[in-house]
């Protein structure tokens, strides 16, 4: 029976009738508010710490249990890279200290494992790879690093130095690529690189190279270019097809988002990090605003967040945590919100490119879970 009949029908039970009269006042409030909440469009600030996200780029070196906290009170799971670096422990070291910082936390910690050159084109060389990829993965590894002495510093037995597509290593990457464990690239350098230290766009490119003559190809100019690194890189993803590659700092192409739009329409199974290239995205949307963010919007799949956060065993785990609350506070602000900001990289006040919630639940976490868990570690 409609509410309006029975309301004329009570009319001599004022009990019932105060009844009804509240049952049909709050189906007409409930019609006119919708049958749930509007979820907003965008994130807060105050949002950050509840959103769960995923660095996908950090270099934890040393024990630090603290660190993890830090990782759990901003909401972060951690992905810590293996590199062949020389300013890094030796590859075993870290290695050990990866499983260690995983046991203590395999909820918000995970590893990229990495090899040894040693022994490069000696028979065999290709075959312990492979064994030891194996061993990694059966101890926790997601995925494997190449770092940039393949085309910088490698060179073979004639002096000639070795690019990332010298079909030695092909076997390597066919592995990887059968057992289905992404490939974790860095090739080359920032463009930056190529130019002298007064012409950089940024300053943490400044430092960086002031610090490390030995990289800065501008100094070196037998070396090969910057276009020749890009193109060793993509004829490897080429010779590769189904290869799971992670290119590492914007597969350094960080200068222009229209290159880096054309790289991963070639290599549809490529995605990019943003580790330690935040600034050179900077300096592009505080000159074009609208086509930067529209780029993370169309990409928004194939980009995952990452801060290239490192800690090694003489830094005071106290001041890295400082450095990362900071750090992922102001990427927060830049990528979740249109607040503007001053980045002292760029001598710059920049306004953030708000992108959507959805684009940032992808990039700062369902991207990386996809990558580095599987395809099903995170609901669409």
């Amino acid at each position: 029976m409609p509410v309006f009949e029975l309301l004329r029908r009570s009319t001599r039970r004022p009990d019932r009738r105060r009844y009804l009269s509240a049952v049909l006042a709050g189906a007409l409030l409930a019609g006119c508010a919708g049958s749930a909440p509007q979820v907003p469009d965008f994130y807060r600030m105050e949002d950050f710490a509840r959103v769960p996200k995923f660095d996908a780029h950090v270099h934890i070196n040393a024990t630090a249990p603290r660190v993890l906290e830090q990782a759990r009170a901003d909401g972060f799971e951690l992905l810590s890279i293996n590199v062949d670096y020389p300013d890094f422990p030796p590859l075993a070291q870290q290695a050990a200290v990866a499983r260690e910082m995983a046991s203590l936390d395999p909820r918000h910690f995970h590893y990229a494992a990495s090899f040894t050159l040693d022994g490069w084109g000696a028979p065999g060389w290709a075959a312990e790879v492979n064994s030891r990829i194996d061993q990694s993965v059966a101890q926790g590894a997601l995925a494997v690093k190449v770092w940039k002495n393949i085309g910088m510093s490698l060179r073979n037995s004639s002096g000639q130095l070795v690019m990332i597509d010298d079909p030695a290593f092909d076997p390597v990457f066919q592995h990887l690529q059968a057992i289905g464990l992404p490939l974790i690239g860095h090739q080359g350098e920032p463009h930056n690189c190529w130019l002298p230290l007064e012409q950089m766009t940024t300053a943490n490119d400044r430092s960086y190279f002031r610090e490390h003559p030995q990289y800065h190809m501008y100094l070196q100019p037998t070396m090969p270019g910057y276009e020749e690194q890009m193109a060793a890189r993509d004829r490897m993803l080429a010779r590769q097809p189904g290869l799971r590659f992670v290119g590492a700092h914007l597969a350094s192409l960080e200068w222009n988002v229209d290159r880096l739009g054309a790289f991963l329409d070639a290599h549809p199974d490529a995605v990019v990090d943003l580790a330690a290239r935040m600034p050179q995205v900077q300096y592009q949307s505080h000159r074009e605003h609208a086509k930067v963010r529209e780029f993370f919007i169309r990409y928004q799949d194939r980009i995952l967040y990452g801060s290239d956060l490192t800690l090694n065993p003489d830094t005071d785990p106290a001041e890295f945590n400082v450095e990362a609350h900071q750090t992922w506070l102001s990427h927060w602000t830049y990528l979740a919100t249109n607040a503007v900001q001053h980045i002292d990289d760029i001598d710059a006040d920049v306004a953030g490119l708000q992108l959507p919630r959805t684009v940032i639940d992808r990039i700062y976490q369902r991207n990386a879970q996809r990558a580095f868990l599987g395809a099903n570690a995170a609901a669409p």
